[in-house]
């Protein structure tokens, strides 16, 4: 169904045009022409077991007046072209294994090579074995044949200086390179837009028996044993980079050496980890893959000049592309997040604007909507009508003219009564709203009922972006709430749209977010499993009323949020009650086939 969206013209609203212009200028920024591609590294994490559990070798920077200078890290950097010449003395791993082990087409065993040789330059532990297998002992305590060895030390220099190479090293001891002690760890790629940039490949290895660290007092200054627990607690004393952080925290998880070698050399896939740049509270810093900022990030800022934030920032318009702009409530709270997002969508010759989900009735977010505005407002939609979404469609139609959309609730618990649509949408209209450069932005209206029976979600069609408004939340699952609320409804309601072709998700709580599909049958995963856990609890208990179902089933729950919970646990007893699972009886729940 094709619907049109004209209204007659409201206030122009043209907003800040100093602060939409630097928004703007955020969407695009100007890739650097002389980008260096980033250069191949390897760095080795060398732990060993100590008296309160696993240590790690940590040793700090000279002073070098770049990013790193000062840092905590571990042995470790560039690979060089003389590693190569060094595969003929490596024992127990060919180029073609390795390179298939870091997913390259060839030269992996480059990697490990340098690892060896920039954990000996740096801490004078080497990593090599003899002609047994054994490896190499440098304890200058050591009886022969170890006396032969302790020569080594003097070839760290002329390695350094790219005088000599490994292989060098080896045919003059007799010695391999013991390959097979390093464990594939994990694969980082520094941020674009830094000066320096690398290609890392993280190993972890034992440290050698009867081998003492030393750093090398060129390199590295000094060097420290410690706990990762330890280590992270002086992080900021200490300068930790962040895939030192990273890594130090992966590594705490287990007791011992043992433990942690056994799950790094399981399979597994080591998947990139890219950090982008971002600001906010914090200054500017490194955000990680796993951080709800992270895929808008690289979408407004593909550069990586560090123009996007980290936090959501309230009130402030933030340009998510030529035609979209996003401004946050400041009603953030357990239910909210961090506040509920408003979009305006629009631009074109008359730089007209609708407005997906108005908000709160709070003076000061409808007066950031109309300020963010860069035209006037025309159109208003709401995804439904819960207190932080739709109220403020009453002050900011009076204000602008602009015609309100949506549905009313089937039941009146929680909605909000004010909202009377001038256009009631039904699901499956389609909009042709102004865009930028003279194109269409394409809007389509679907009912996505579970969440609230009148929830809508749209369809931005020109950038494959979806606004969920509650049915797809981030960093948070959303509260099912009978009779208004419906389990079933909203499983099914995410299915279907993940069957959608979709780029990203324009969530009413936080950030854009990236892999639609994989977040929607995420949550529907989620709530079979805790629908599961209902039912497992209902073999276990027999008949009992929900009050004591809660406290087992929300177990995982702060304990804040139970009330929240119950009204969810209902949801998922009703859908059980519809499926024939269970049944209620004077207030009390059994599954079907118990006894009575």
């Amino acid at each position: 169904m094709s619907t049109s969206a004209s209204t007659p013209p409201g206030r122009l609203n043209r907003g800040d045009q100093t602060t939409m212009q630097q928004a703007s200028d955020a969407v695009s920024p100007p890739t650097p022409a002389d980008a260096r591609p980033p250069r191949a590294a390897a760095t080795i994490v060398v732990v060993r077991d100590g008296a309160n559990g696993i240590e790690v070798l940590l040793s700090r920077r000279a002073e070098r007046g770049d990013h790193n200078s000062g840092a905590w890290v571990f042995p470790g950097g560039v690979v060089d072209p003389g590693d190569r010449h060094s595969h003929d003395v490596c024992a127990g791993l060919d180029d073609a294994t390795a390179s298939a082990r870091l997913g390259l087409a060839r030269d992996g065993l480059d990697y490990y090579v340098a690892a060896v040789r920039e954990c000996f330059e740096e801490s004078g532990l080497l990593f090599a074995a003899d002609a047994g297998g054994a490896l190499v002992r440098l304890d200058d305590a050591a009886d022969d044949p170890a006396a032969r060895h302790r020569g080594l030390g003097a070839w760290r220099g002329p390695l350094h200086r790219h005088e000599r190479t490994l292989a060098d090293l080896c045919r003059e001891f007799g010695l391999v390179l013991a390959l097979d002690r390093l464990v594939y760890l994990s694969h980082w790629l520094t941020p674009l837009g830094r000066a320096k940039r690398f290609d890392t490949r993280f190993f972890i290895a034992e440290l050698p028996a009867a081998q003492t660290a030393a750093f090398d007092g060129t390199e590295m200054v000094e060097q420290l044993w410690l706990r990762p627990a330890d280590a992270l607690a002086r992080a900021h004393e200490l300068k930790l980079m962040t895939p030192t952080q990273t890594t130090l925290a992966l590594v705490g998880r287990y007791d011992n050496v043992a433990a942690l070698l056994a799950w790094a050399r399981a399979p597994r896939e080591v998947g990139l980890v890219m950090p982008r740049v971002g600001s906010g509270r914090q200054g500017m810093r490194p955000v990680l893959p796993d951080e709800p900022a992270y895929a808008e990030l690289g979408r407004i800022d593909p550069a990586g000049h560090g123009l996007g934030c980290y936090d959501i920032q309230v009130g402030t318009p933030v340009r998510l592309s030529p035609r979209l702009i996003r401004v946050t409530a400041g009603n953030g709270s357990l239910m909210t997040g961090p506040g509920t997002n408003t979009y305006l969508l629009g631009g074109g010759a008359a730089n007209e604007w609708a407005v997906i989900d108005p908000g709160p009735l709070d003076e000061a977010h409808v007066q950031a909507i109309l300020d963010a505005a860069p035209g006037p407002i025309r159109w208003i939609f709401a995804t439904h009508t819960h207190h932080d979404h739709s109220p403020a469609a009453v002050p900011l139609r009076a204000r602008t003219g602009a015609a309100v959309y949506g549905r009313v609730a089937a039941h009146p618990e929680w909605q909000d009564a004010s909202f009377a649509p001038d256009v009631l949408l039904q699901g499956g209209e389609r909009f042709e709203l102004p865009g930028p450069h003279g194109q269409a932005s394409t809007l389509h209206a679907i009912h996505t009922p579970g969440h609230a029976s009148n929830h809508l979600c749209y369809w931005l069609e020109e950038e494959r972006l979806l606004f969920t408004g509650d049915h797809v939340m981030q960093a948070s699952t959303v509260v099912i709430n009978p009779p208004d609320g419906d389990m079933a409804a909203y499983i099914g309601s995410l299915r279907a749209l993940a069957e959608r072709d979709l780029d990203w998700l324009a969530p009413g709580h936080g950030f854009l977010m990236a892999n639609p599909r994989q977040a929607m049958l995420g949550i529907v995963a989620h709530r079979l499993k805790r629908e599961a856990k209902v039912v497992a609890a209902l073999g276990a208990l027999g008949a009992t009323d929900a009050d004591t179902l809660l406290a087992r089933v929300y177990d995982d729950v702060n304990p804040r949020l139970l009330g929240v919970a119950l009204r969810s646990l209902r949801a998922h007893l009703f859908k059980l009650r519809d499926d024939g699972v269970a049944l209620e009886h004077e207030g009390r729940w059994a599954l079907t086939d118990a006894p009575r």
